[in-house]
């Protein structure tokens, strides 16, 4: 089901919408029908599909049928209706490997495995699966022999999940950025990703490699890939310890989550050299997000914690992004000497003077009249993008040519459109999905008000985002919820505007009144842009990292 949706969110969405649409709209309004719901669910009709899936325990489906609602259930993060279903799915083919599904979403990871005892070949496959990935979290790792090495000093390989081209996410982009900065500071850096990547997320005619504004990303790209995830850290870690064994690195730099350290760890050893784990989010608190407040009482809550501040604790730097995530660091037991704090900053477009916004739009192709307020970001829960909706659905009446501007794709952003249309507002809102990245300085200037309105979270309590960074160096006054985080970047009432998490109606007076004022988005536009330029630059990242890249290997050989 989950692939299913991954597909048809790479397809045109003008294709894919209004057959949607148009199945859901010459089926039954009883329809319990297996497309009928995935049709909603392409669409992001989360209330239709709810809709239906109780009409189906109501009637009682059973069997086979119950099972493959049981699901879809899941995948649209109604655990308690699947629950209802896969009571109803009898001995349906699958069940215990839907029941191991269902497990496995609540963090349930030993019951999950435990479940499968006794399936046929299928399960069998599943249960090695999931076997293996529970072995990562509850203590395997990567195991290298000690190699002759000596490495060459300036030199610092990046270990990373994803990068660019292939993936234009912040972190990708973070990622690039730190690195040109580095190169252009006069270190050789090289790239590596993860196993298999860029191929497992669709780019089947990939490269061994790509080379981006003068940087390599070296892919790792096997003939065979191991059966399970402990079995792959190993061979990604043996052919990781390749490429460093030519590039020879004074210094290896990974970042979150653990099990890029795991592998780092074990080259580092092998070669005997530092490493650097950088965290930039917390993943299990993302993961809890989606779950619900009794997530972080689970399984795997806790085994991620766990496996997170090992790693933290075993790396001979740690990174970050502010100092809400430093303090959550030093909380975990990591001593706050060996943390430091490289910001989301801006290089680049993001660095030279700022265009109208006017002239932006027009090289855009968007409407040049009227206000626009909006965002660029990853469209996903957390981000509390549908309370956006919600503020400029109070704000239409007011402003009667103000529009609405999303930028960027995610998992959320069916439902959201889906919102917008049944507020009526479909005509002025304009939802880009993911853009090239060398256009995101103009869509951030197009803006007169960048807006952050993310949901009161633990994660988004901590970790600080890149986009609003790029708004105010851009020159435009941002709205964000006033969150531990957020305070980090704005300066209420000076370069922006703070207010309560989840609040449209407060959302909508606070922008209202920015919006009635020009020359206070000017003035907070340039306060934004100066603090910026003087705090939050990837240059000076690069410094303040080179600084302690330099005595790494003093403390490294102090310890050993």
């Amino acid at each position: 089901m989950v692939l299913f949706l991954q597909l048809s969110r790479r397809l045109p969405s003008a294709v894919v919408r209004p057959l949607a649409r148009l199945t859901a709209a010459v089926a039954p309004s009883g329809s319990v029908a297996v497309p009928v719901l995935l049709a909603s669910l392409m669409r992001g009709d989360d209330d239709d599909v709810c809709r239906r899936l109780r009409l189906a325990a109501d009637r009682h489906v059973a069997g086979e049928k119950a099972r493959k609602l049981a699901d879809i259930a899941l995948v649209a993060h109604r655990p308690e209706l699947s629950d209802v279903l896969l009571s109803a799915a009898g001995n349906a083919t699958g069940l215990k490997s839907a029941q191991a599904r269902r497990l496995w979403h609540d963090g349930n990871f030993s019951s999950a495995v435990a479940v499968l005892e006794g399936s046929g070949p299928v399960g069998r496959r599943q249960q090695e699966r999931l076997a293996g990935e529970l072995a990562v979290y509850t203590g395997a790792a990567p195991r290298l022999s000690r190699q002759e090495f000596s490495p060459v000093a300036g030199r610092v390989l990046h270990l990373l999940t994803n990068s660019l081209p292939h993936t234009a996410s912040g972190y990708a982009q973070r990622s690039h950025s730190i690195m040109v900065a580095q190169q252009e500071a006069g270190w050789d850096v090289l790239a590596v990703t993860r196993l298999a990547y860029p191929v497992q997320v669709g780019k089947l005619l990939a490269q061994a490699g790509d080379v981006v504004d003068g940087i390599q990303y070296r892919r790792l790209l096997p003939s065979l890939l191991a059966p399970t995830m402990d079995a792959r850290l190993q061979q990604q870690a043996e052919e990781l310890l390749k490429v460093a064994l030519e590039f020879k690195p004074s210094v290896l730099h990974t970042t979150t989550h653990f099990v890029n350290g795991l592998v780092v760890r074990a080259v580092a050893e092998a070669l005997d050299i530092p490493w650097v784990y950088e965290v930039r989010g917390q993943l299990a608190d993302t993961w809890a997000a989606t779950r619900g407040p009794q997530a972080t009482a689970s399984e795997k809550y806790r085994l991620f914690q766990d496996r997170e501040t090992e790693v933290m604790r075993d790396a001979d730097l740690v990174v970050t992004l502010g100092h809400a995530m430093k303090a959550n660091i030093v909380a975990a037991g990591i001593p706050g000497e060996k943390i430091i704090i490289a910001p989301n900053a801006v290089g680049g477009a993001f660095l030279q003077q700022p265009r109208c916004t006017g002239d932006a739009r027009r090289e855009l192709g968007l409407p040049e009249d009227g206000l626009y307020i909006g965002t660029v970001s990853s469209i996903v829960a957390y981000e509390g993008l549908d309370d956006l909706v919600q503020a400029f659905a109070h704000l239409a009446p007011e402003f009667p040519q103000l529009r609405l501007l999303i930028v960027g794709d995610g998992v959320s952003a069916p439902a959201l459109q889906e919102q917008v249309r049944g507020l009526g507002l479909a005509d002025r809102a304009i939802f880009t999905g993911r853009v090239p990245r060398d256009l995101a300085p103009l869509y951030h200037q197009a803006l007169d008000v960048f807006v952050v309105p993310r949901k009161d979270l633990d994660v988004t309590r901590a970790v600080t985002p890149l986009k609003p960074v790029e708004a105010l160096a851009s020159s435009r006054p941002v709205v964000g919820s006033d969150l531990p985080a957020l305070r980090e970047i704005i300066d209420d009432g000076g370069n922006g505007l703070l207010v309560p998490a989840a609040s449209p109606e407060k959302l909508a007076h606070t922008i209202s009144a920015l919006l009635l004022d020009e020359s206070r988005r000017a003035s907070m536009g340039l306060a934004g842009r100066a603090a910026v330029l003087a705090e939050r630059t990837w240059a000076a990242n690069a410094k303040t990292l080179a600084a302690r890249y330099a005595g790494l290997h003093h403390e490294h050989e102090e310890i050993e």
